[in-house]
């Protein structure tokens, strides 16, 4: 059954480099949610998800995934939380069984369930003939999936995934799609970042825009058309709400 917590839950959160990247930042995702990311180069999305992974430290602001506080608890938080990239890191002289045994055994689940759960994931994901072969000599598509199961051994409740179908054939994008709804469908919450709208507009219950490192808006795909005031593509609010914001921070510059 969903937590009654939200799955990730931020409030106030900042980051700055050589400028402010994130500003301010709330946002709620609930649990058992299908939740895309949506932005422009720079709009800071994968600097956000960074910090939900516990990849980075933010300057200020909290963050609490299925109600854990990663200031408070970040083993706990880390616990519970797949994170991958658009650059899957395999090591290239295991094999993908190898691999999922090594990140279990870092998780400390059980053997047994290890590679129960490691042989299920290779086969779900379209894996087994090359399950024993090392990881050195895959294509980009293969070692992606390979790092798809990696963050799934351990059954985490939330999914994050930046840019995770980059790169991928048609037939290797299906399988982590349908991965990914099942997935959802059995309560986990997944977040992910795309530049391919078609498969936000398609696979996300709700979506959130960042530009700017502030949501500029958030909603179901029939509330940010109804925000953008007709009925028109995903493509088409995403530019507009892009344009909307950068005409704003124009304005407010100018004043």
């Amino acid at each position: 059954m969903p937590s009654a917590a939200p799955a990730l839950d931020i409030v106030g959160l900042r980051k700055s480099f050589d400028r402010p990247v994130v500003i301010d930042l709330d946002l709620q995702v609930r649990a058992g949610e299908f939740y895309a990311l949506l932005g422009p180069n720079g709009a800071g999305k994968t600097t956000i998800l960074r910090m939900v992974a516990g990849l980075l430290r933010q300057d200020k602001g909290a963050i609490s995934i299925c109600g854990i506080d990663t200031a408070t608890d970040p083993i706990g938080a880390k616990s519970i939380v797949a994170w991958v990239s658009d650059e899957p890191m395999v090591y290239d002289r295991l094999t993908p069984m190898e691999y999922l045994e090594f990140v279990a055994g870092l998780w400390r689940v059980e053997p047994r369930e290890a590679e129960r759960h490691a042989r299920e994931l290779i086969d779900w994901l379209g894996l087994g003939p090359h399950a024993n072969q090392r990881c050195g000599g895959f294509s980009k598509g293969m070692l992606q999936k390979v790092a798809l199961a990696g963050a799934l051994v351990h059954d985490p409740r939330l999914i994050i995934l930046d840019e995770p179908l980059t790169g991928l054939d048609a037939g290797s994008a299906r399988q982590v799609k349908d991965v990914l709804k099942q997935k959802v469908a059995e309560g986990v919450t997944v977040i992910m970042t795309t530049h391919i709208l078609e498969v936000a507009e398609r696979m996300a219950e709700r979506i959130g825009v960042i530009n700017h490192g502030h949501l500029v808006a958030e909603g179901t795909l029939a509330e940010l058309r109804a925000q953008v005031g007709r009925e028109t593509t995903l493509e088409e609010i995403f530019l507009d709400l892009v344009a909307q914001k950068e005409a704003d921070t124009m304005e407010s510059k100018a004043a």
